[in-house]
This record gives C-alpha cells, sequence and structure tokens, in this order.
C-alpha cells in the first residue's frame, strides 16, 4: 500500500534530484530516504528512481506517481486542517433537533454562549417532539436530540439505553385555570377536584400524559380542545373555554394574563434530557453543545 509518507519524500527527491537534497530538505539521514524508496518501489511494484550519473532521475512510472502525490498531499494536508480546526472548535457543525418548549427557554441561552466560545462551530436547529426526534437521532438526521419522558411512561430508563443520555432538568406540571375560577386562589388541587372540568390537551405526548394523570386520579378527562401551540392553550383557558396540565418550562416564555397557576396533587413531572450517539458525543462540537445546554438548564 503506498503511504502518504512516501510520497513526500518521493516528491522531495525529485524537487532536488538526489536523496541527500531530499533529505536536507525533510531533515533526516541519507539511508532514511533510501529506505522510503525502497518501500515506496516495493508497493508500487516498479522502479521509480533511476541514477543518472550523480542525479536521481524519475522513470514514467516516477513522473506519474510525483503528478498525482501533489493532488493527493495537497488534498491530505487540507483534510488535517480541517480536522484540526474541528478538534480546536474553531470549526465543526452540530445539527441539532427540539422540542417547541425547548427551543424557547434551553437553546437559545446555550447556543448564545457556544458562539461566544467557540465561534467557528455552527449549528442547525429542527423542531420534533419525541418520540420523532429520537429517531431522528438513530437514523443520523442529527447529532444532538433535546428530549423529555413523563414519569412512569412506557419504556422506562430502557427507552434510551442504546444512547449517551446528558440529564438537564425535572420540570413539574403546573394546572391552568380561568382566572376567575373558583380554584384559581387555591395554592395546590387535586386531581381529582378538576374531573368535572372541559380540558384543553397540549401535544400527542402531552396528551397522553393528561389522560394517564386523570386516570390515576379516577376519571376519564373531558378533553373540548387540543393543540401543540402553548399561547393558544393559555388563550382557550383565559377564554374560560377550560383548564389545561401544562409543563413549567413551555409556560416560561408565554404571557399567562387571565389565568390562574395552581399546583396539582400527586405532583405530575417530566425529565429533560439530552441526547446524542455514544460516538458523536465524543466528537467536540458535540460535546461542547452538551455542555452548554447543562449550564443552560442550570440557570
Amino acid at each position: 500500500m503506498i503511504e502518504a509518507r512516501h510520497l513526500r519524500v518521493l516528491r522531495a527527491v525529485a524537487a532536488t534530484g538526489s536523496f541527500s537534497g531530499a533529505a536536507r530538505e525533510l531533515g533526516c539521514t541519507q539511508p532514511a530516504v533510501s529506505q522510503q524508496m525502497k518501500s515506496l518501489e516495493a508497493s508500487a511494484g516498479t522502479r521509480l528512481l533511476v541514477r543518472a550519473g550523480r542525479e536521481t532521475r524519475l522513470t514514467q512510472a516516477g513522473q506519474i506517481l510525483v503528478r498525482h502525490a501533489t493532488g493527493i498531499l495537497a488534498g491530505l494536508t487540507a483534510a488535517e486542517e480541517e480536522v484540526a480546526a474541528i478538534v480546536g472548535l474553531r470549526a465543526g457543525r452540530v445539527r441539532l433537533v427540539s422540542f417547541p418548549s425547548g427551543s424557547s427557554t434551553l437553546v437559545p441561552a446555550a447556543l448564545a454562549a457556544l458562539r461566544a466560545a467557540h465561534p467557528g462551530t455552527r449549528v442547525s436547529l429542527v423542531e420534533a417532539e419525541p418520540p420523532r426526534s429520537v429517531e431522528m437521532l438513530r437514523d443520523g438526521d442529527c447529532d444532538v436530540a433535546l428530549a423529555f419522558r413523563y414519569d412512569g411512561a412506557s419504556g422506562g430508563p430502557s427507552e434510551w439505553e442504546d444512547l449517551t443520555v446528558r440529564p438537564l432538568l425535572v420540570d413539574r406540571l403546573i394546572g391552568l385555570v380561568p382566572q376567575d375560577h373558583r380554584l384559581a386562589g387555591a395554592g395546590e388541587v387535586a386531581m381529582a377536584d378538576l374531573a368535572e372540568e372541559p380540558w384543553i390537551a397540549g401535544c400527542p405526548r402531552c396528551r397522553t400524559q393528561l389522560v394517564d394523570a386523570c386516570g390515576a386520579a379516577g376519571f376519564e378527562p373531558r378533553i373540548d380542545f387540543a393543540t401543540d401551540d402553548c399561547p393558544a392553550v393559555v388563550g382557550l383557558v383565559a377564554a374560560g373555554l377550560g383548564v389545561a396540565l401544562l409543563p413549567e418550562l413551555a409556560l416560561a416564555p408565554v404571557r399567562t394574563e387571565g389565568v390562574g397557576r395552581v399546583a396539582v396533587a400527586p405532583s405530575v413531572s417530566r425529565e429533560i434530557v439530552a441526547l446524542t450517539l455514544p460516538d458523536l458525543a465524543r466528537v467536540p462540537a458535540v460535546a461542547a453543545t452538551l455542555d452548554e445546554l447543562t449550564a443552560a438548564a442550570r440557570r
């Protein structure tokens, strides 16, 4: 097999016209140059150099190899420089997928900090809810997935056992009632106290959790409206059209005039995590992104 180091020596011999000249240019000994040329000729299966008096000349095969070596070594040098830039976080790309409430809270702070620390690293963002976001990660369509799972949800710890899991925070769910509701001033309400209320449900996974939480309290919720849009849920509650159960993280960037917030018992929460593949976790740009998401969650 032809090696890049042998090509570098051959190019130096061609440029200087001798083994001794190549040795001076490369900073090594003449016997080392001679040995590398023997190895290269053995790999090529033909003579590449011939002696002509005090000069060393290239055979036709040697000329062809030198001509190709220039492009090969230039490409290799460029590749080495790009890899070094990625390792040093002077360059790199991370494809991030996040659920909407993560995109509006954790992601902006994390990416701003990442850009400030490593301006050469580029991050793209698309939105998807789990489990779709996790499927995208396993299919190679993203490098980091911001995801969540609810307490007691099917799958449990084994759901992500093949992935690198970076825990970020525990996000509790908050009850929302109209401002003039009889329970609006209560600090905490039992889920069973809301059994007769019409409900406004959120995203499909949150919807499933709502049904499970109500079922644990002994009733089936009457869901009058369902929307993935958190401000729309708040607006519907404020208009007196029902009550809702939403994650605290989802409420953070939303104006909640006209609604009352109440804690629910038993409490319901979801675990927010950043996921990546084990091999990707060792890529510097991915590792830096995970670190900044962790820092944003602490803040």
